[in-house]
């Protein structure tokens, strides 16, 4: 996906929070100077909403609401699938000890897995991500390196021109159906399952769900550390309401 030209991307940065509330801090702000009483009550729910998200405990309570229980191991379901399909996360640009452009930690996870299942199937891949832009190297050619390169698997279906989670789908269709393929196991994280596996089942294809990258509680308990606020925890909840406000906009848009 091309973060820059999505709009779900864009009312991510800008709608969902931390951006959000820290604008409503400033505004609070900005009130109190003539209204004191109600300026500070819109600066300090503000900040109140920071903190909270900021707690472990708020951010994994949210990606498990995403997430839902941790899926079955996908073997047993992808024996009459075609093909694995792996969607791009985005990408790290300017990777000095890269020597430049390469995938990101998302996107990353996501080709890991993909290679592994692709051994353990043997089945052929066909990853998706964004174009090239400004003259540096698209995401999809990117992660075609990456599986071939340090996973040591090949890619047979190549697609680069989508934008969107639903443009993945509908390019991975187009090239899927023409080889003959109607089933496949598709692999992203498990917060962005739901939406990519109902995208891809609206482009015609019948999907074996194979997220991956958990980031709340399917793979561990509460514990009392999930009580103490750091950024990491900041960063899970953005990601997890942005996710939220992505799904209600692709209910919303026709993305067909």
């Amino acid at each position: 996906m091309n973060e820059s030209l999505s709009l779900t991307y864009l009312v991510g940065g800008v709608v969902v929070p931390p951006v959000s509330l820290v604008l409503a801090a400033l505004l609070g702000l900005w009130v109190a100077r003539r209204r004191r009483a109600l300026g500070g009550a819109i600066a300090a729910t503000a900040l109140a909403g920071l903190l909270a998200l900021s707690l472990p405990v708020v951010a994994f309570a949210l990606m498990t609401r995403l997430e839902g229980p941790a899926a079955p191991d996908p073997r047993a379901a992808a024996r009459d699938a075609g093909a694995i399909v792996i969607l791009g996360g985005g990408v790290a640009r300017g990777a000095v000890e890269w020597g430049g452009d390469t995938v990101g930690v998302f996107t990353l996870q996501r080709l890991r897995y993909g290679a592994h299942l692709a051994k353990a199937l043997g089945l052929p891949v066909l990853i998706t991500g964004a174009a090239p832009a400004d003259g540096r190297p698209g995401e999809a050619a990117m992660m075609r390196d990456v599986l071939q390169r340090e996973f040591g698997v090949d890619v047979r279906w190549f697609d680069e021109r989508a934008r969107t989670t639903a443009g993945n789908a509908r390019e991975a269709a187009a090239l899927l159906r023409a080889a003959g393929v109607e089933r496949v196991v598709l692999v992203t994280h498990a917060f962005h399952m739901v939406r990519a596996r109902a995208a891809f089942e609206r482009a015609g294809l019948q999907v074996v769900p194979a997220p991956t990258g958990y980031m709340g509680y399917a793979g561990g308990a509460f514990e009392a550390a999930h009580l103490v606020p750091n950024g990491d925890a900041l960063r899970v909840s953005y990601v997890a309401l942005r996710e939220m406000a992505a799904r209600l906009l692709y209910r919303a848009v026709d993305r067909q």
